[in-house]
């Protein structure tokens, strides 16, 4: 590899092997101390660069295109502050497990502490949030350095999916020239044809990642405990992007079918939408496997004995407290081993791949099934039947309601999930915004056998970059792309909006607007005022179809009884369109809690003695 001096040489070594090692995308905001990385980049036919103006919305693309693919995607930046509008997306990334590479260029080591101009302290710059972090060697044409240069780049790639997968960051210094000048003498010619400046054929350094499994006898004792269960559970919650590449939603139902167990399905589990969910109609008599209604009635049922638990801790409060309560044994799997259950009450922690673990079940109840002492689950025959007549509760009061409120001039925003999510296209994804509207998915967001993949920011749960992380998931996949968003989550992120054009990503942005932050009625502060509306609510007064016109987006105001038929248009028109729904904060929280109320009084009625004896 030839370069007119040692800074362009540095990126394009670095450019080549990551792209060599799987590299296919980097999101790179301008600045003039990373000229040589985006040269490089730009320059490189195999992997697509997308162009950022803002730093934090350039992140939370990358962050989203991650999550959506389960692969890294690359971050470049200048030095200063821009590296540190990248740290929001780097501890989502973190908490939720998503594989980023993140490149920021720095000044001359130096020049620290010196005063220098956009000279700040970016070693180890976020901290624990990250898997891995070096800093590169000043570039020079030295062969020593350069395949150092190339085992770095390969090493921090692999370290982005390993286990868990992660951010990492390589701090990269440069001198000037930065830009591909021409400077004699700086890369000799002897070097073009040496290893360190060609490389290998694939990744400098091949690392190969093994796949955790559990001991034959622990399998078995696992098996056991599933089996000897009177009310066995399967609770699968957020799922890491490699997560939903590896486990089988197939098999964990047929799992849940074998044991006896319900399959309680987060929305962002990957196992709530797909072809594994469809089942008999409700006359059948057949028991559901996957349940999604849980939020709105797990209070009023039996609690279970033995709870196989996979994902990142559910998004339901209610779920969270009733397996706490629960005296239970709580089997926790985690490739990683980590603790990811806040409620402190599971009681094993398995350090294995959920995959592998589910494969490993079946096949050791394959095994028994031939064997002369297979033995026969001991479940509650009941069991199984509360949950039918729980969801099925909770969806019919569900329908009658949205039904309803479709009509009302101030219907509650759950009706919108409802909506969004019963007329997605097949398959597509769905990305949810923090506060009510991931609350109001996992309420509403009724199991059903399209190929939807919803996503969220779940790691650390904030709202900003939702509409960028949005974005960056739909660019992909050429399934269709719609965002679900609150009005202060899109104000906050309103820079990412540039993205559509940019990255050339369409998308069905649904907007819900109830004037600030409504989430906080569910909180004790909604009792004192002053301060809940000014400090807590925060009306906004926006009108947004200016900040639509001003990134020329198709804004319409729609009414909640016209908003499936709008939805349906936009998704069958080409390009972006916005979708607002305007609704009243507190009235719209009023709604979920009388339906809450009504679903709760339903299904203990229901699931009396003498009305469950008489279902299914």
């Amino acid at each position: 590899m030839s370069a007119p001096n040692r800074a362009t040489l540095w990126g394009r070594v670095l450019a080549d092997e990551l792209a060599k090692g799987g590299l296919e995308a980097v999101c790179i905001a301008p600045g003039s101390r990373s000229t040589p990385l985006t040269v490089a980049f730009a320059e490189h036919p195999e992997i697509d660069v997308y162009s950022h103006l803002d730093e934090r919305s350039a992140a939370y693309f990358a962050l989203g295109r991650a999550r959506r693919t389960g692969e890294p995607t690359a971050l470049v930046c200048t030095s200063g502050t821009a590296a540190a509008n990248f740290h929001p997306a780097v501890m989502e990334a973190d908490q939720a497990r998503v594989p980023l590479l993140v490149l920021t260029a720095d000044r001359p080591p130096e020049l620290r502490d010196s005063g220098a101009n956009q000279t700040v302290d970016q070693v180890k710059l976020y901290g624990d949030a990250v898997r891995w972090y070096t800093e590169l060697p000043e570039p020079e044409a030295d062969e020593r350095k350069v395949r150092s240069l190339r085992t770095t780049a390969a090493r921090a790639l692999a370290e982005t999916t390993g286990v868990p997968p992660g951010p990492v960051h390589l701090n990269c210094p440069f001198r000037k020239p930065l830009e591909p000048i021409d400077v004699p003498g700086d890369v000799p010619e002897s070097f073009t044809d040496t290893l360190a400046a060609t490389g290998r054929d694939g990744p400098f350094v091949e690392t190969t990642g093994g796949t955790q499994t559990l001991a034959d006898d622990d399998q078995q004792r696992l098996l056991g405990e599933l089996e000897g269960a009177d009310r066995p559970l399967i609770a699968v919650g957020p799922a890491d992007p490699t997560a939903l590449a590896s486990l089988e939603p197939g098999a964990v139902t047929d799992l849940a079918d074998r044991l006896g167990a319900p399959v309680l399905a987060d929305p962002l589990s990957g196992l709530r939408y797909g072809p594994h969910v469809e089942r008999p109609d409700e006359d059948s008599g057949e028991p559901r496997t996957v349940y999604g209604g849980y939020d709105a009635y797990i209070d009023a049922l039996p609690a279970p004995d033995v709870v196989l638990r996979v994902g990142a801790s559910p998004t339901s409060k209610r779920l969270r407290h009733w397996l706490r309560d629960a005296d239970a044994r709580q089997f926790l799997i985690d490739p990683a081993g980590a603790w990811r259950e806040a409620t402190f009450t599971a009681t094993d922690l398995l350090a294995a791949e959920p995959g592998a673990v589910i494969d490993g079940l079946l096949e050791a109840l394959d095994e028994r099934e031939h064997a002369a002492s297979a033995t026969i689950p001991s479940v509650d025959d009941a069991w199984r039947a509360r949950f039918d007549v729980a969801e099925r509760c909770h969806w019919e009061l569900c329908d009658e309601a949205l039904a309803a409120d479709a009509l009302e001039s101030n219907p509650f925003e759950g009706a919108i999930l409802a909506a969004v999510i019963a007329n997605a296209p097949d398959p597509a994804t769905v990305f949810v915004s923090n506060s009510m509207p991931i609350r109001d998915a996992d309420r509403f967001g009724r199991p059903q056998a399209t190929d939807l993949t919803v996503l969220a920011n779940r790691g650390a749960s904030g709202i900003d970059g939702i509409a960028s992380t949005a974005l960056g998931a739909g660019s992909a996949t050429d399934d269709p792309l719609v965002l679900v968003t609150g009005d202060l989550a899109f104000y906050h992120d309103s820079n990412g909006l540039l993205a559509v054009d940019r990255c050339d990503v369409d998308a069905t942005i649904v907007l819900l607007d109830n004037d600030g932050g409504g989430i906080f009625h569910k909180l004790p502060i909604e009792e004192f005022d002053p301060p809940f509306t000014q400090q807590f609510k925060t009306p906004h007064g926006l009108e947004f179809d200016a900040l639509a016109d001003f990134y020329d987006l198709p804004f319409e105001r729609v009414v909640p009884a016209d908003f499936a038929a709008a939805y349906r248009d936009s998704l069958e028109t080409p390009g972006t369109q916005v979708l607002a729904v305007e609704f009243e904060s507190e009235e719209s929280h009023r709604r979920r809690e009388a339906l809450a109320d009504r679903v709760s009084d339903a299904v203990t009625s229901a699931l009396s003695d003498d009305a469950l004896d008489g279902s299914d």
